[in-house]
């Protein structure tokens, strides 16, 4: 019995199953964004974004509005709309702070860093927070638990954000695809790191 070649395209289809990828995430890229526009459904739009692209790893399948839609409802809950409340005070909290520093704090060298790698830590910690599989529940004690006991998994996902961060700076008309790479790598990172795969 002869292999079918992995890179071996459907009747009809113009590019390889590496694009398809591709143009998946950045559809999830999009939907997350659109949903994520309530600002207290990001974090349930996030965690709808990473169980989608898990799926379609697991069924081979691309992705589709109603799946994502379905995760999405799945993920809404009281616990992440009151996380998703946590977003619009933190972002306060920072530009306050920012703005300590830059108006000529004492110690303002060793805030800066401090306070830049206090936000990386915090969006690591939440995008492995969003990442767990459905029979978890999103828990800042369980992102934080993944986070330290995975700093592989951490390093690149602080890589992944840095390079988010880096993008949005310098292209600005891809920050709306780009919660789509984001969850991918969150849930890239979580599958690697999970036992048994």
């Amino acid at each position: 019995m002869s292999r079918v070649p992995a890179d071996r395209r459907e009747p009809g289809e113009v590019f390889g199953p590496g694009f398809t990828l591709f143009a998946d995430v950045l559809l999830v890229g999009l939907l997350t964004s659109v949903a994520s526009v309530p600002v207290v459904t990001a974090p349930a739009a996030f965690a709808a974004a990473s169980a989608t692209l898990r799926q379609s790893t697991q069924d081979g399948m691309p992705v589709r509005f109603g799946a994502y839609a379905g995760h999405l409802r799945a993920r809404l809950s009281a616990g992440t709309l009151a996380a998703g409340l946590a977003l619009p005070l933190l972002v306060v909290v920072l530009l306050v702070d920012a703005a300590l520093v830059r108006g000529g704090l004492p110690g303002a060298n060793v805030l800066a860093p401090a306070l830049a790698l206090l936000t990386l830590g915090a969006v690591i910690v939440g995008l492995r927070a969003v990442a767990m599989p459905a029979p978890h529940r999103m828990s800042v004690r369980e992102g934080l638990l993944r986070s330290a006991g995975d700093p592989r998994g951490t390093l690149l996902l602080a890589g992944a954000v840095l390079l988010t961060a880096l993008l949005a700076w310098s292209i600005p008309l891809l920050i709306p695809l780009l919660p789509g790479p984001l969850a991918f790598a969150a849930t890239a990172v979580d599958l690697r790191s999970t036992p048994g795969r």
